[in-house]
């Protein structure tokens, strides 16, 4: 090992998976309880030869204890603290990480009452927009974290990939012989009429509903019009239901959310996770998108699915002791709402507010559907990104129906760029110039960024009178 390795979380982790106390896990490995308790808490590193009796004994991919698993929790946490409205503190980012690794309860608990006092203040700012409207005020408006996004904490702290539903899911495609039939539609569609003696009917009339699934008739009805590669996708998520459905409610029970609204939300997000592991087969997947140097444009067209299916699939290659590169997704729509985004990199999304507009996935809309850009982005923390970015445009059903359109993010590490395609026409060596950007204004340290919107909310602004910039406000040093 080149460096010293100080993993405590990951033990403490694997010996409480495993139903084991400090003393007995201790025993196990040949260690004093009190050399355990020292690695536990980071007092001292993970040795080579700890990790390999660990492996020896307990079966744990030695890849567990380099994985920087808290790197993302250390990232949120710094938001947290960057907003001076709820403290006057200065809190630096190593007391942060000893925080996470030591005490992960008092971590979370702190990301809760920090959503707890945002959701207040969101609750004034309606209610003041109610009484401004001389309206009454909605009964109902709660401080708990919204359902949707403890489904996509979920998802982002497990790096987006599901172990037991990938699984399933490419065991399945291969008994169905998705990987080399002509058509998937035409497999799904045959495989259903002889495992369930359920029909598909592709019907012409657009009523509000893209598919419908009737199991008292056997039948399941499908909007015509819509794209192949949306019709397989769909297929797919009533094959969850019909084939795994107790396995996404134990992903679901192990997950406690806190909400019905939560858990029905994961169930849906489980079964397009399934769907879309089943139609693009981890293995096949994965060393179909290396030797393309992961053109999302080949992939979408050689595998029958759509560039968002694609994108999406390419954030999930998590599996471990088989990993593919680990790419950030995120979807946004043309007002700036996140609708998704996963991380399997230390690429950090904006918990609270918008994101950077720098970031060239907001330029997506300013070009035409599925084509493609790529800029080298360097965050705060110096860490270089190469960001490729693109639109979609989704089926519109008829003349009443408005135009939806998105913009769809993916990237990864720079190290990574030989390995894609996008970087080719890039200067990705040492020097070059990449686009500095930020999580979002409001946490953003870069304080001579022409594009800010408003000052970060750690920094007091002032207005001089004697001069003025692009940005119309400068602020005070720090100290």
């Amino acid at each position: 090992m080149n460096r010293k390795l100080y993993s405590g979380h990951t033990l403490r982790q694997i010996r409480s998976d495993f139903g084991l106390s400090q003393t007995e896990f201790a025993k196990k490995i040949g260690l004093s309880t009190a050399y355990v308790n020292q690695i536990e808490n980071n007092n001292r590193p993970v040795t080579a030869s700890v990790l390999l009796t660990i492996n020896r004994i307990f079966g744990i991919d030695l890849a567990a204890f380099e994985k920087n698993d808290l790197d993302r929790v250390v990232q949120d946490l710094e938001e947290v603290f960057a907003d001076t409205q709820f403290h006057s503190s200065t809190v630096s980012r190593q007391e942060i990480q000893e925080l996470v690794t030591r005490a992960p309860g008092v971590t979370q608990t702190i990301m809760d009452l920090y959503g707890a006092l945002r959701s207040y203040h969101d609750r004034d700012v309606l209610e003041d927009d109610l009484v401004q409207m001389s309206g009454a005020d909605e009964a109902g408006v709660g401080v708990r974290k919204s359902a949707y996004d403890e489904v996509r904490d979920f998802f982002h702290y497990t790096d987006n990939y599901v172990d037991s539903l990938d699984r399933a899911a490419e065991k399945l495609s291969h008994e169905i012989s998705l990987h080399n039939c002509q058509s998937k539609f035409d497999m799904l569609t045959g495989w259903l009429r002889k495992r369930f003696d359920i029909g598909v009917e592709q019907v012409q009339d657009y009523q509000g509903t893209l598919i419908r699934h009737q199991d008292y008739t056997r039948k399941i009805s499908i909007y015509r019009a819509i794209p192949q590669s949306t019709k397989n996708f769909l297929l797919g998520t009533v094959i969850a239901e019909l084939c795994v459905k107790d396995l996404i409610s134990e992903e679901v029970r192990h997950a406690n959310f806190r909400t019905g609204s939560a858990e029905s939300i994961a169930t849906l997000a489980l079964r397009n996770y399934f769907s879309g592991a089943l139609l693009l087969p981890y293995d096949d997947f994965l060393r179909t998108a290396t030797k393309c140097r992961h053109d999302i444009q080949l992939l979408s067209n050689t595998m029958d699915a759509s560039i968002e299916t694609v994108c999406h699939r390419l954030s999930t290659l998590q599996r471990q002791g088989a990993n593919g590169l680990p790419f950030y997704f995120v979807k946004i729509d043309r007002a700036g709402n996140v609708v998704k985004r996963h991380s399997a990199t230390r690429f950090q999304f904006a918990r609270f507010g918008g994101s950077c507009p720098r970031w060239n996935v907001h330029q997506a809309f300013e070009q035409n559907s599925n084509k493609f850009t790529a800029q080298i982005a360097q965050m705060p923390d110096g860490v270089e990104y190469l960001c490729i970015a693109t639109s979609v445009t989704k089926h519109q059903p008829d003349y009443g129906t408005g135009e939806r359109r998105y913009a769809l993010g993916i990237g990864c590490e720079v190290k990574y760029s030989d390995a894609i395609v996008y970087a080719d026409r890039l200067a990705v060596d040492e020097t070059s110039l990449p686009e500095p950007i930020g999580v979002n204004c409001r946490i953003c340290p870069r304080d001579d960024c022409d594009q800010r919107a408003f000052p970060a909310i750690d920094k007091e602004p002032f207005i001089d009178p004697g001069q003025r910039g692009i940005v119309p406000y400068r602020v005070k040093a720090a100290g």
